[in-house]
């Protein structure tokens, strides 16, 4: 799947790292380079006072980790939906959830 306009999508820097790590360790240096050459056309959102507060405030009222909450209010914040096989945000406003293939 070809993501288009790719400045329109925005990444929080806590993704580039969860993503650079795993396929690190999974994959391999030269490739997790190539998909974060790739995520670094998004536009980069990183973490202020603003969104760890309200990052604070999402995980407690939907019990979601750290990464996860900082994720979850970067997309609303930026009024983007987000996409995400993660299952502990599916049922989230503005979440849209897919499945992981290796759990259907």
């Amino acid at each position: 799947m070809a993501i288009e306009d790719l400045a329109e999508h925005v990444v929080p820097t806590v993704i580039l790292m969860e993503v650079y790590k795993w396929i690190l360790r999974e994959a391999g240096a030269n490739h997790a380079l190539t998909v974060l050459a790739t995520m670094r056309q998004f536009r980069s959102i990183e973490l202020d006072s603003y969104l760890a507060v309200n990052a604070a405030e999402n995980s407690h009222r939907y019990k979601l980790s750290l990464s996860d909450s900082v994720i979850y209010t970067t997309a609303q914040v930026n009024q983007a939906e987000l996409w995400t096989q993660d299952a502990d945000m599916e049922n989230l406003k503005g979440v849209k959830y897919i499945q992981h293939s290796s759990r259907s």
